[in-house]
């Protein structure tokens, strides 16, 4: 077995190689539904991941191919669900364009510890951590206790329409799942999250002169806004509840009874019971008007992951930590992630355990070296002894 000292104090001389790695998968840019540079992307990491893996697999996706690899625990097979393997759950793509690495190089600042580019946090630096923690059990001559799996979906800044079915598939009989998004402020590790879910609201009117027939039609404008109100009316009454009306389209002309219209509603909710509350408002809506027909699309949907303070997993991850002398705070997400489906599950989870760092989706999205390399040792020291 490897000390966690041993670990921590093998990951601190990689900071050379891990720059050098982290800085090529930042220039393979992922944009999501990008089949192409998720495929580029996918056989890099792969290339990565190989020296320790049992077993890699490209499950495909409308975005393009996926990414799940294996590990053996203590040498025993990972033969399917029910080993109670550990899952490890992240992703490849970001929010940025292709060609923002042109504008925005990755580049390490003056200090010698932040590194900055368009996906360096969010989450680039995690998969790299993972790559260095495999790797660091192998130096060692250590091996996970259990079977560990690692789903890395391509989707996930969309609301992984396709990546949520892999995740799922892949939880069915985990022994915990460990989250590799980016932590709170401050690095604090994150033990629950708010859930999210996009719908679709379209309403069809009757069409109609709007000077001559007037009331032989049906707006369906008049009719959205009025369902809107009614919903936003709902999301306050309920606690930790949150309705954003994203888009709205309808109509042809100023003279027409609008025939037609829609919009596109985020919802965040924190608890089931919320949950439950306002989806079944936005998703049988009651039409105001009587020849109004009104109908509902789930986009995507993420179930709240309620936060227990007591996460046991959370405490094994806090104590471990506590062994090199760092303090490990732990917090909830008013954003949602892949692993609100485990934890809604019921499922041991964890997430935040990318590198420390800021700015995620923006143009001073940054990260920590030093974190990276503390997060790397802290995944290896709880894969060997979990």
């Amino acid at each position: 077995m490897a000390e966690p000292t041993e670990l921590l104090a093998l990951a601190r001389t990689f900071g050379d190689r891990v720059l050098e790695r982290w800085e090529r998968l930042v220039s393979l840019e992922t944009p999501s539904a990008d089949p192409g540079r998720a495929a580029v992307f996918g056989k890099d990491l792969a290339a990565g991941l190989a020296a320790t893996a049992d077993r890699i697999g490209h499950p495909s996706g409308p975005g393009g191919d996926h990414l799940v690899a294996y590990w053996n625990g203590r040498g025993t097979p990972d033969d399917g669900p029910g080993t109670g393997h550990t899952l490890l759950v992240a992703h490849s793509d970001t929010v940025f364009e292709a060609g923002t690495i042109a504008r925005r190089p990755f580049t390490l600042a003056e200090d010698g510890d932040t590194v900055t580019g368009p996906g360096v946090f969010d989450m680039k630096g995690s998969l790299v951590a993972v790559e260095l923690a495999m790797d660091l059990l192998s130096r060692t001559g250590a091996a996970p206790r259990r079977p560990v799996r690692l789903v890395v979906v391509n989707d996930e800044e969309i609301g992984s329409p396709d990546g949520s079915r892999l995740v799922a598939r892949h939880a069915e009989g985990a022994h915990a799942v460990l989250g590799l998004e980016p932590p709170l402020p401050g690095g604090a590790l994150k033990i629950g999250r708010r859930g999210v879910a996009r719908v679709r609201l379209s309403v069809r009117g009757v069409g109609a002169h709007a000077g001559l027939d007037a009331a032989l039609g049906v707006s369906a404008i008049d009719e959205l806004v009025d369902q809107l109100a009614s919903l936003r009316a709902t999301a306050a009454s309920l606690p930790d509840a949150a309705l954003n009306v994203g888009t709205i389209t309808g109509g042809t002309r100023a003279n027409v009874v609008a025939d037609h219209a829609e919009a596109e509603i985020g919802l965040r909710y924190a608890t089931p019971e919320t949950e439950q509350a306002l989806l079944g408002a936005v998703l049988t809506p009651t039409p105001v008007r009587e020849r109004a027909v009104l109908s509902a699309r789930t986009l995507s949907h993420r179930p709240a992951w309620a936060m227990d303070p007591a996460n046991p997993l959370a405490a094994e991850l806090v104590a471990l930590a506590g062994t090199w002398g760092l303090e490990l705070p732990l917090g909830s997400s008013g954003g949602a992630g892949d692993t609100n489906l485990t934890g809604a599950l019921g499922i041991p989870t964890v997430d935040g355990l990318g590198p420390a760092g800021a700015g995620a989706h923006g143009e001073d999205e940054h990260a920590s070296l030093s974190s990276l390399l503390e997060r790397a040792a802290l995944i290896a020291a709880f894969l060997e002894s979990h």
